[in-house]
């Protein structure tokens, strides 16, 4: 029989925060993929390796995903991780891909589960703490209440928008454009609130616009909302 392939988000940073089956997944599988050129140096093995110490006895599989937006490099990097995970799930076992917040927000690793499932292999999504509901309650903020709409926007891609729409918003991933994100934000007159690298040791917490610095982190996320009146 061949592997099956697990896309498991670890939650945004603090490591209590991952789920009791992220742990077990680990825990019962050999093949850890993680994404990025060096698998011990990954953003997530930093946070699973802190809840699951045994982590450090896996035979851990690098992908790489360098951040690019030529595409033609994309499909190479997506085409040569999913050759990469093939070559273990058509031996039996199973792969464990860990990918930080929830895997299914914005996630680089959903592109080789297409792949992946398109060779004909079982695949199966494992949720994590979102980073936006993350810092929502590490801010003690909640997000939306009563009828209010939530908008979720990959600030680093869209910044054509006016935050016009009623409710409420996350900005994800900001931190390459923080001075348009912030003219922005001023002329939404919305309440802002950021927090920079989430739930991990060099965490910073912002809460106003004027308090963000112009050189934000790439895991930096902005929550707006409707100013109380």
């Amino acid at each position: 029989m061949n592997g099956f392939l697990y896309g498991v988000g670890v939650g945004p940073g603090d490591p209590e925060l991952m789920t009791l089956k992220a742990v077990r997944l680990i825990q019962e599988n050999q093949v850890i993929a993680l994404p990025g050129p060096v698998a011990q140096e990954t953003v997530a093995y930093k946070i699973a390796v802190q809840a699951v110490p045994e982590l450090r006895e896996k035979t851990l599989l690098s992908v790489e995903m360098p951040m690019t937006l030529d595409r033609d490099e994309i499909e190479r990097n997506h085409e040569k991780a999913a050759n990469q995970i093939e070559a273990y799930l058509k031996q039996g076992q199973n792969v464990v891909f860990l990918t930080l917040g929830d895997v299914t927000i914005y996630s680089t690793y959903l592109y080789i589960q297409k792949k992946i499932q398109a060779k004909g292999y079982t695949t199966e999504l494992v949720s994590g703490i979102t980073s936006f509901c993350a810092a929502a309650a590490r801010t003690n903020t909640p997000l939306v209440e009563w009828n209010e709409q939530l908008h979720i926007i990959p600030a680093v891609h869209q910044l054509e928008h006016t935050l016009d729409l009623p409710g409420n918003y996350v900005l994800m991933k900001s931190g390459k454009k923080m001075q348009q994100v912030k003219e922005l934000l001023s002329k939404s007159g919305k309440d802002v609130v950021m927090v920079e690298n989430c739930g991990m040791e060099n965490e910073h917490i912002y809460h106003s616009v004027e308090e963000i610095p112009d050189d934000s982190g790439y895991y930096s996320l902005i929550i707006a909302k409707e100013p109380r009146s």
